[in-house]
């Protein structure tokens, strides 16, 4: 099957490809039927289930999630882009964000050419990703080019940096300081036309999906419309002890209008990620609120990492959390497990541990009511 290029709009940590995506969906639904991801990330189960004929939702508790997969299941059309950013280059006054320019923090002027940065202030300030699908869609693109590695490619706005995940400001001002890495000019909107026109051109005609700002937790509250409806669930919650999306996208967040320093517990607001009790427990109460969402005998697809977990204790551990909610439920395929050899962060942080392998389950839910 031919992979489009909109699936890469804004590279994501610890994503997965949309051929595993692909496998479930054609494995466990038919066409027609409604899969669900109640950790949707940047949008790979609702894409490619859309190209595949399927309906498909999805929440996300966190912005940057939210804005990319909600831009990949309602699309405007290549038209209304370029028209938009026609309209707002027009407006775009340089004169007067140049003090908002001086006034952010050392990271950002280090980070950003000068007229590069108060383009993307400009942008920042008038796109309204929200409630606009436009808007939405051309904010997707940029929070997919807003840092990334410089020496290997001129289609990112920052200064070297990873592409997946953005570096601590502090670690980020020594680290360009050490090798004297200033960042290059970028045409923000002559970008941003090229890449709508990369990521849009021969996309097909298929189905559009819905996606929501809603913890997990919430998503038959959310999408109560659907009770008793989704086939289907391919997800992959965040990792325990592995990673803080709060953290690592902050950058991002800021130019959703988050803050200029990363945060911690803002958005989630609780400690999910690195207490076990907690994440344990927090991933039963998302098969909970999931629960009336799903028909008789819906599949669920995990695939699920850790760190200070072996294996066996992770499956063990994700089993008991779906068979707190679902009694009846049944693993129906050898969990398969997958090393992972690759992680871009090594780069940047060569003494930073990440989690070395992944485990994938499938589940049988038998609904009792």
């Amino acid at each position: 099957m031919k992979r489009f290029s909109l699936h890469a709009i804004c590279p994501y940590f610890a994503m997965f490809p949309e051929k595993f995506v692909r496998d479930q969906v054609e494995a466990y639904s038919n066409p027609g039927d409604w899969v669900f991801d109640p950790f949707c990330g940047r949008g790979t189960t609702i894409l490619e289930s859309l190209l595949l004929g399927r309906h498909a939702a999805g929440v996300d508790i966190n912005p940057v999630a939210f804005c990319v997969s909600q831009a990949k299941a309602e699309r405007p059309t290549l038209q209304h882009i370029l028209s938009r950013l026609q309209k707002l280059e027009i407006e775009y006054n340089p004169v007067s964000l140049e003090k908002q320019r001086l006034r952010l923090p050392p990271f950002f002027k280090r980070a950003f050419y000068p007229t590069t940065l108060r383009e993307l202030l400009f942008l920042k300030a008038n796109l309204d990703w929200h409630n606009d699908l436009t808007d939405r869609f051309i904010a997707a693109l940029i929070l997919g080019s807003l840092h990334g590695e410089m020496d290997k490619s001129s289609s990112y706005f920052s200064n070297q940096m990873p592409r997946t995940i953005c570096l601590k400001p502090d670690y980020s001002l020594r680290y360009w300081k050490e090798r004297k890495l200033f960042p290059k000019k970028r045409e923000v909107f002559t970008m941003l036309k090229e890449k709508a026109e990369y990521r849009l051109g021969g996309f097909p005609r298929c189905l559009e999906g819905k996606v929501a700002l809603a913890d997990a937790r919430r998503s038959s509250k959310v999408f109560s419309s659907l009770k008793n409806t989704i086939s289907l669930v391919v997800t992959s919650p965040p990792y325990l002890n592995v990673t803080n999306y709060e953290e690592d996208q902050w950058l991002r967040l800021w130019f959703l209008g988050g803050e200029t320093r990363p945060t911690y517990g803002k958005i989630s607001k609780d400690d999910r990620h690195h207490v076990s009790v907690k994440y344990w427990q927090f991933l039963k109460e998302t098969w909970l609120g999931l629960a009336p969402l799903l028909r008789k005998s819906a599949k669920i697809v995990v695939r699920l990492g850790s760190i200070g977990i072996n294996e066996a204790k992770l499956v063990a551990q994700l089993k008991l959390s779906i068979i707190d909610v679902f009694p009846q439920a049944q693993l129906i395929a050898r969990p398969v497990r997958s090393e992972i050899v690759r992680r871009q962060a090594q780069s940047f942080l060569p003494s930073s541990k990440g989690c070395l392998f992944e485990v994938d389950c499938v589940f049988k839910i038998q609904k009792t009511r």
